[in-house]
């Protein structure tokens, strides 16, 4: 299990696919933006960058070319300075879609829904559900996934939405598809999924241990909207690490909208020093997640 000894590994989440600057200016759509948002983030501590690709104009895309633009031009501004993650998630684009940017643009990480959920978004001053759908993600794909994912030598990040997706890692380890260390990120705050209480958060992670007793794994919380800063304070206090950015939140604690996605990951790192933790290097972020950086041998 993770300990408080354990130095916190600070995620951004540059910019999701379906927000917009009419909801949040800093969103960044071109390459060059996600570029500056990228150097922000690392001056202030991130050292693990999520991706959903956009076209320049803003709208989402699962292009090999969009991925790969945006890439170069983080890798082009930072180096290696954070660790790239790409985003797999989506509704109805077919698996090889999605390989196919993971084999040309070979990120480091790729994130991996672990199951499929009601999703939603619901109006209490309505009563009634703003948008709402069903997120499929059947076993048959996610093996797909998995076996593309170790065929590039690219580190799974489970995103776990419910208790239900950390126990479906036990058979992917029996089936030998998973290397230790397991790396889970538990998604809290969706309608649909698991209410985002400290409580629920330190079941998921003690269930993540079950799925391989043996190994030692890491895991963070994703916290979605403004209910995210308690969640980053509760895995912090459990020995977790954290993920925030404007794909998640648009907020600062105080009900401020973030500038960029510098101002977040500045927050998420002094709440981090304020709990008695330490901000990890991006070498130590590799060594935790079992990655390897360029030029180096993978972590075991």
């Amino acid at each position: 299990m993770m300990s408080l000894e354990d130095p916190a590994i600070i995620t951004c989440a540059i910019s999701g696919a379906l927000a917009n600057r009419d909801q949040c200016p800093a969103i960044p759509y071109t390459p060059a933006e996600y570029a500056a948002e990228a150097r922000r983030i690392v001056d202030e501590g991130g050292v693990h960058i999520h991706i959903h690709a956009r076209t320049p104009d803003g709208s989402p895309s699962v292009e090999v070319e969009d991925f790969r633009n945006i890439r170069d031009a983080i890798v082009a501004e930072i180096g290696d300075a954070a660790i790239i993650n790409f985003s797999t998630g989506t509704i109805g684009v077919p698996v090889a879609k999605r390989v196919a940017y993971l084999r040309e643009c070979r990120p480091e990480v790729a994130a991996l829904n672990m199951g499929s959920l009601n999703y939603a978004k619901y109006s209490r001053s309505r009563r009634s559900f703003v948008f709402e759908f069903v997120f499929a993600n059947p076993f048959g794909e996610i093996v797909e996934l998995l076996t593309a994912m170790r065929e590039l030598g690219i580190k799974p990040e489970h995103e776990c939405f419910d208790l239900g997706h950390v126990g479906s890692l036990q058979p992917l380890v029996d089936m030998g598809l998973l290397e230790a260390p397991l790396h889970a990120d538990f998604v809290m705050g969706v309608v649909g999924g698991v209410p985002p209480t400290a409580r629920n958060l330190a079941v998921m992670a003690e269930n993540l241990q079950l799925a391989w007793p043996e190994r030692r794994h890491h895991w963070g919380v994703i916290g979605i909207g403004r209910g995210q800063w308690p969640l980053v304070a509760a895995a912090l206090t459990l020995g977790g690490s954290v993920r925030v950015g404007l794909e998640d939140n648009f907020y600062l604690p105080d009900g401020t909208m973030a500038r960029s996605n510098g101002d977040l990951i500045a927050r998420a790192r002094r709440m981090t020093e304020d709990c008695g933790r330490r901000p990890a290097t991006v070498h130590e972020a590799r060594a935790l997640l079992g990655v390897a950086g360029p030029g180096e041998a993978p972590a075991g």
